[in-house]
């Protein structure tokens, strides 16, 4: 299990720190409920599939940063920087702060 949580460890951490910057508006509800949910599954299958579970979290964040880089590229928007900031709160349904 120390791997289990180690990987998750690691990927909170460089995830809020890459990423982090694409979610500034988002509640924080929703991005407790995201990593809790990706624990939860990662830990509750680690006793029927071992090591296998992290299957889970690697491949969510595959499926994520695939994601995250066809939607930039597809808006116009720089995808390690969220630039132009002002095209992506607007494309995200975030108000422009004053």
């Amino acid at each position: 299990m120390e791997l289990e949580l180690s990987v998750l460890l690691i990927l909170a951490i460089v995830g809020t720190t890459c990423f982090g910057v694409f979610e500034v508006e988002t509640p924080r509800w929703r991005r407790l409920l995201k990593w809790g949910m990706i624990a939860a599954l990662t830990l509750g299958l680690q006793p029927s599939l071992g090591h296998a579970a992290l299957a889970v979290p690697l491949g969510a964040a595959l499926i994520g940063t695939t994601y995250h880089f066809w939607w930039c590229r597809r808006n116009g928007i720089h995808p390690l920087y969220a630039t132009p900031r002002r095209r992506f709160y607007s494309l995200r349904g975030w108000s422009w702060p004053e």
